[in-house]
């Protein structure tokens, strides 16, 4: 008897807090409706109370448990309606399946409240808990004969349970549907009408669904027929069965079936739509023919099975080898690019092993062929999925010296869309050879570690070798270590008191934070430092499994305390307060800012569902220039491509010896923020080689592209070539160029504008955010966590390719970067500069129909000024509309090699960026570098002095500084307010404009008046030495 598992989805509702009045008399009667896989559950009412308290568990049954992560969990708050005659819509939440945890691990999460429209007023938060238990339950039996005595005795009692249930469900139904009305009467009075009519209609479906679900009740004694699925739809028919197979679901409630029937039929119900939006499979690639070759086993005559035996495949000047087994089926499959076969006809032989010892003892093997089978390439059949698998058949082998041996095999052509493809030996990538395959990788899920120090009390601390006169203070500090990670608090002094009592009690409460990946590290450990010795007093091992999870900064960890051991002859060397948690409301930054790929939360509690879908098809590569030689003779690149985005890294398989590869691979990504950026380079193998030592060798690299979603129209398939350019110290250098097909589906706008408005960060950042200094540390560290832990992985992605991707290297000094940030400052200014030059031009009257027109828009302006803003709005509309046309509609933006500044830069700029830190090069060398960038301080140095004098002339002159300046100012401001309180503010701005843009003839050369009053103005920079 088989066990099956049975899923069950726990929701608790805990609590709901500052709720929006509902009832006219500043309160609301607040009850929750849980909607899951068709099913629906109802929390009691609290009365009259804006922050109640439920603390109700509500179970639902998983249908499929494989598709529980694309079902949504859906909660809505509602007014009850028997307390007042208002609007009963609280707030609702949604959470998708995949942020349910295991039981032991869910966390109480605060939602907040979700608006069900624009004019919906809704404010508070509820905070649940989701998790799913599995059970083991044995399977129905097969027969069901001897539980039919006990079916026919249950029958009356069990249908008029099942009677009073239904009654229960029914009521249950129409208080959903009653405030389900009374909340779209809210929404929209003017459809009141259709929605009488539609009534009828409802019933009627109620009614047609009932009958058949008290039919299928009765029915216990016939699980196995139950259990049988439908035969599979036809293609065609899959979305009316779909829609079908969800109102069944929904119609049939867990808790008017039995266990037995549950198992037999709801856990079969697989959701036939589950894969539809996932993407066109290989509908961004061109299809790659591929002919596949099942070698199954052999049959020999003699049936002699101590030899072993091979099969050999031969396709003109192309030949494999099977493994060489004895009495063992091969089962091996073989796809050979059909482009690269130069023969229209396939051979397969089979061949034994015979070892033979000579009379001087030496042993020889002997190899005989027991046969051959040809076929003609021409006449094998075509497959295509999702046709079934061809099955093998025997054929047997000509041979005039062992006849009757037959082979099993089976031979057809398909694409790289095969299933077998993945596992087969493949023609352009070197066969069987783990490097060159094609493989997924993910990124440990990293979590930071908070750790707070507190204080340390009944410290035991060693005398020192000096005399207590010179050490009148002991220096303490904390360190605190997780796996390579070390840090230390600030120092903390006591008194001479408590060193000579030989105790103390220091307080520190400072926070240290790691960066922890799961499988997580056994042991935090924690140690008390004396400076002052140089001696360690004592430490504490807090083991990980023991760590608290938080998601929000609404509950605080509780502090604990740990003793402190010392050495074997201090097993007790005080104890110390601190306090330990996981936050999972933060997302660990691994990556570069500005090429972040994800920023997901740590908790899965607080994920949410996607927002669409990233396809990309890697195609090929054209013109790649050789990056190595084979042979000492001639040049060669074994290419392969590395995309990144979010936690999922794909690799491409190796095509070996070309420098026109054609990979033709698809793939796809879950996207949750439009506003990321997605990572594809392009690298050289060097690993699936060894050298005389046994070490692999390095991958270089040869180029990459990056691709900004928010630049993608959506549900466009956009297919361009992308130059590879790759940085060497010798210069940049054209590798080739990658055709790259990318598709961003997303089904939904709403969801996309919602992504816009939402913070980029997780609550965690903004509420208590990590220093600048801090954060950089850790994405350093959580890179080389990234980076140590895919490359141990089999096969491994090698930390010069994952170090190349997450840029790793951004952080250090480029003059060549500079440059380039410094010409992007530029381009931004000249934006004003070119404003400022169109003013002046309407100054000094160089166009002067323009500068009448000018006039006459002042006027405008003054005398209706409430036009100023729809004005503005309206011509930056006019100009973005306008603008809309000349957008770069089939080329995605990539790196950008002029923006990079990687054509105008020296050698010398060049090999100090790839120099490493600190320096290698000679003392020469590092000199003159010194100097220059000295050089270029020099000059920064002194544009911030002249920054920094603008402002003190400023606070001089508020500050009397300069008294003489600073009272001719103070008698301006007394005349200019008698001057504004009697001149209307108008006709000041009308006569100032008129003034400022007046007729060159009426205008002097030399540098007005307040210019002149500012300039006087002292500062502050003779005062620096």
């Amino acid at each position: 008897m088989a066990d099956t598992v049975l899923r069950k989805l726990i929701v608790e509702i805990c609590n709901a807090r500052n709720l929006m009045p509902k009832d006219g008399q500043g309160t609301a009667s607040a009850y929750a409706i849980v909607d899951f896989d068709g099913q629906r559950r109802r929390t009691k009412t609290k009365f009259r109370d804006l922050n109640p308290q439920w603390d109700e568990k509500l179970e639902f049954f998983v249908h499929d448990v494989a598709t529980m992560g694309e079902e949504i969990l859906e909660i809505n708050l509602c007014n009850d309606k028997k307390t007042g005659k208002r609007s009963t819509f609280l707030g609702k939440v949604k959470i998708a399946g995949n942020a349910f945890a295991a039981a032991g691990s869910e966390t109480l999460v605060y939602y907040p409240l979700e608006k069900r429209s624009v004019f919906s007023q809704i404010k508070g938060e509820v905070g649940l808990k989701a998790y799913y238990v599995d059970e083991s339950i044995p399977a129905a039996p097969a027969a069901t004969e001897e539980k039919k005595p006990e079916a026919e005795g249950q029958a009356a009692p069990a249908g008029e349970e099942k009677a009073g249930e239904q009654k229960k469900t029914e009521e249950g139904k129409k208080e959903a549907e009653a405030v389900k009305t009374e909340e779209k009467k809210e929404e929209a009075k003017p459809e009141e009408k259709p929605k009488e009519e539609a009534k009828p209609e409802e019933k009627k479906t109620d009614a047609a669904a009932s009958p058949a679900t008290a039919d299928t009740n009765p029915k216990a004694p016939e699980p196995a027929a139950a259990a049988t699925p439908p035969p599979p739809p036809p293609p065609a028919a899959l979305p009316q069965k779909t829609e079908t197979v969800k109102q069944k679901e929904i119609e049939i409630k867990p808790e008017n079936l039995n266990r037995q029937d549950l198992i037999g039929a709801d856990l079969e119900l697989p959701s036939l739509t589950r894969d539809q939006n996932r993407g066109g499979g290989y509908d961004l690639v061109d299809r790659m023919p591929f002919l596949y070759i099942r070698v199954a086993k052999a049959k020999r005559a003699n049936n002699d099975g101590s030899s072993p035996i091979y099969a050999k495949l031969v396709i003109g000047t192309t030949g494999v080898k099977t493994r060489c087994q004895t009495g063992k089926d091969w089962d091996q499959v073989f796809a050979f690019e059909k482009e690269s076969l130069n023969s229209s006809s396939l051979e397969v032989s089979v061949w034994s092993e015979e070892k033979v010892e000579k009379e001087d003892k030496t042993v020889t093997t002997t190899e005989s062929c027991l046969g051959t089978v040809s076929f003609d390439l021409q006449e094998v059949p075509k497959r295509v999925p999702p046709d079934s698998p061809l099955a093998p058949q025997w054929y047997t082998l000509d041979s005039e010296k062992s006849p009757g041996n037959d082979v099993m095999l089976a031979v057809w052509l398909g694409t790289q869309a095969d299933e077998a493809f993945q596992e087969a030996w493949q023609s352009d990538s070197g066969g069987l050879i783990p490097e060159t395959r094609s493989k997924v990788y993910l990124s440990p899920k990293l979590w930071y570690l908070r750790l707070t120090v507190i204080q340390t009390q009944d410290l035991q601390l060693a005398l020192g070798p000096e005399p207590k006169a010179k050490n009148p203070t002991t220096e303490l500090y904390v360190k605190a270590q997780l796996g390579p990670q070390v840090f230390k608090t600030a120092r903390t002094s006591i008194g001479p008191s408590a060193s000579s009592s030989g105790s103390g009690n220091p307080t520190w409460n400072e926070d240290l934070v790691f960066v922890a990946s799961e499988p997580f590290e056994p042991f935090l450990i924690v140690t008390v430092e004396d400076i002052t010795n140089g001696q360690s007093i004592g430490q504490t091992k807090i083991h990980m499994g023991s760590v608290e999870r938080r998601n929000d900064d609404r509950t605080e960890p509780k502090s604990r305390w740990f003793n402190l051991a010392g050495d074997e002859s201090k097993p007790y060397s005080g104890r110390i307060h601190v306090k330990v948690c996981l936050e999972g409301g933060y997302h660990v930054l691994d990556e570069a800012a500005h090429v972040t790929s994800d920023v997901r939360p740590s908790a899965k509690q607080l994920a949410k569902p996607p927002i669409g879908l990233l396809e990309v098809g890697i195609r090929g590569a054209t013109n790649l220039l050789p990056v190595k030689t084979r042979d000492g003779t001639r040049g060669t690149t074994d290419a392969y491509v590395v995309a990144k985005y979010g936690p999922k890294w794909v690799r491409t398989r190796t095509i070996l010896d070309r420098f026109n590869p054609r990979w033709n691979e698809q793939y796809t990504w879950d996207v949750y923020d439009p506003c990321t950026v997605l990572t594809i380079g392009v690298f050289d193998n060097g690993r699936y080689k060894r050298d005389e030592a046994g070490k692999q060798g390095r991958d270089l690299r040869v180029g990459k592209i990056r691709i900004r979603l928010s630049t993608l129209d959506m549900n466009r398939i956009y297919l361009n070539s992308y130059t590879l350019t790759v940085v060497l110290p010798s210069g940049a250098k054209k590798m080739g160029e990658i055709e790259i097909a990318v598709r961003f589906s997303c089904p939904s706008w709403l969801s996309i504008i919602q992504a816009y408005v939402t913070p980029m960060l997780p609550r965690m950042h903004y509420v208590r955010p990590l220093g600048p200094a801090q954060q950089d540390i850790l994405r350093h560290t959580a890179m080389r966590i990234v980076t140590a832990r895919l490359a141990r992985s089999e096969p491994p992605l090698g930390q010069e390719v994952v170090q190349y991707l997450l840029d790793t290297d951004n952080h250090v000094w480029s003059m060549r970067r500079s440059k380039a940030n410094w010409f992007r400052v530029i381009t931004f200014l000249s934006r004003a500069v070119t404003i400022a030059r169109w003013v002046h031009g309407i100054r000094t009257w160089v166009h002067p129909p323009t500068t009448v027109l000018v006039h006459l828009l002042l006027v405008a302006i003054v005398l209706c000024p409430h036009l100023v803003l729809p004005t503005v709005f309206m011509y930056a509309f006019l100009i973005l509309a306008l603008r809309f046309r000349c957008r770069g509609r089939f080329k995605v933006n990539s790196v950008d090699t002029r923006l990079s500044c990687v054509d105008s830069v020296a050698p010398d700029e060049l090999d100090e960026e790839f120099d490493g830190f600190p320096a290698t090069r000679p003392p020469e060398v590092v000199r003159i570098r010194y100097d220059r960038l000295r050089a270029l301080a020099g000059r920064a140095q002194t544009l911030l002095g002249d920054v920094a004098a603008q402002g003190e002339r400023f606070e001089a002159l508020f500050n009397w500084k300069d008294p003489r300046a600073t009272c001719i100012f103070v008698v301006f401001c007394l005349f200019a307010s008698f001057l504004f309180y009697i001149v209307p503010f108008k006709i000041f701005v009308l006569g100032f404009g008129f003034y400022y843009i007046r007729h060159p003839r009426f205008r002097d050369d030399m540098p007005s008046v307040p210019v002149n009053f500012f300039r006087r103005l002292p500062s502050m920079s003779d005062q620096i030495l």
